[in-house]
């Protein structure tokens, strides 16, 4: 397990709370733009907040196959709470009479870290049955070479076209490798789509005599004849097709995975159907466990581990940032799904790992 972590101090409140937010935003970058996952930025309630911190920001993800969310990374302003605590202070740069002692001050500080669990959620969220699948932006290999239909008569032929094509590819900043061992080109294929290489180049006799080689991606499995002559072109834009067809499909899921819901007795069907929910909230603690109470079902004990994460009572995932419009909370008008009070902003709640 490892993590990457921040910790700053800052004089004054503004300061502090613009640097958690650009954390944020650099956190949602390596989901989408590295990655290929999308999030959703908000805050946490104050039930789910970092303890002793003010503001607790972060980025959630959304599991598909399991209809769960996950935290993917949080950002928080911790105020002067911990720096009253520690006695953590500087010295007050403002002009003062001469002979006086400069008064001190508490830091505002901020804390934010990133994990490992960001590999796990673009695992969950891209893989297939068949293993991995790796955006090529973040693939340690990403292309593979595999010489295919080899007879004695032209292996060293074969061999050659294929390391003359990863030079090429190495030479123009791709990260290529040829399999040169002694296997049969099926074990070969599998071997390389189970740790999710995301372009496959097929070398055979008959491809030497066109002049061009046989890719496949890994994503979608579309293949396709690429002439020699335009080798590193071609394959440097179907790895951005590829990094950028990810992340959209990945986005239309979510988007179709997370439901607006304005009344009770629509909540726990939807998250039953494996989806999240935008509900009208009042961002009471009584009310968060009374919504997570009321949308827990009983487990069978002799129930599988899948089957079992249906039953788990939903929780506030964040608020997000980027409030719903239609319809808009309306001060005073728009109720809680769940206990009627006045309705403050949209929440995302889901069950969630």
């Amino acid at each position: 397990f490892l993590w990457q972590e921040g910790h700053c101090a800052y004089f004054g409140k503004d300061e502090a709370m613009k640097e958690a937010l650009e954390v944020l935003t650099l956190y949602r970058r390596v989901y989408e733009e590295l990655l290929a996952v999308p999030v959703i930025e908000g805050e946490k309630s104050e039930k789910e907040k970092f303890a002793g911190g003010v503001t607790t920001t972060t980025v959630e993800g959304f599991i598909p196959e399991t209809g769960r969310g996950i935290q993917g990374g949080t950002s928080h302003y911790l105020g002067q709470n911990f720096s009253k605590m520690f006695n953590v202070v500087v010295e007050d740069p403002a002009p003062i009479a001469a002979g006086s002692e400069r008064p001190k001050l508490h830091v505002h500080q901020t804390s934010w870290g990133l994990s490992t669990r960001t590999i796990g959620v673009m695992v969950m969220i891209h893989g297939d049955d068949k293993g991995l699948v790796l955006p090529p932006r973040v693939a340690e290999t990403q292309v593979v070479i595999i010489p295919c239909g080899l007879q004695a008569a032209n292996a060293e032929a074969v061999t050659e076209a294929c390391l003359n094509v990863e030079a090429r590819l190495r030479a123009a900043g791709i990260r290529a490798e040829t399999d040169t061992r002694d296997y049969n080109t099926g074990f070969k294929f599998n071997h390389w789509e189970l740790r999710g290489v995301p372009v496959r180049i097929e070398v055979g006799p008959k491809d030497l005599q066109k002049n061009q080689v046989t890719t496949a991606r890994r994503d979608t499995f579309a293949r396709e004849a690429v002439s020699l002559d335009k080798l590193e072109e071609t394959i440097s834009l179907m790895m951005i097709a590829m990094q950028g067809e990810m992340l959209e499909r990945a986005r239309a899921t979510m988007k179709e995975r997370v439901k607006m819901v304005l009344a009770w007795e629509d909540f726990v069907p939807a998250l039953d159907s494996k989806c999240l929910t935008l509900i009208p909230w009042c961002e009471r603690g009584e009310c968060e466990e009374q919504i997570k109470t009321r949308s827990t079902r009983d487990v069978m004990a002799d129930e599988p581990e899948d089957e079992r994460a249906p039953s788990m009572g939903a929780k506030s995932l964040c608020l997000p940032y980027k409030q719903p419009e239609d319809p808009p909370i309306v001060a005073g008008q728009t109720k809680c799904i769940q206990c009627g009070h006045d309705a403050k902003r949209y929440a995302l709640f889901g069950r969630s790992y």
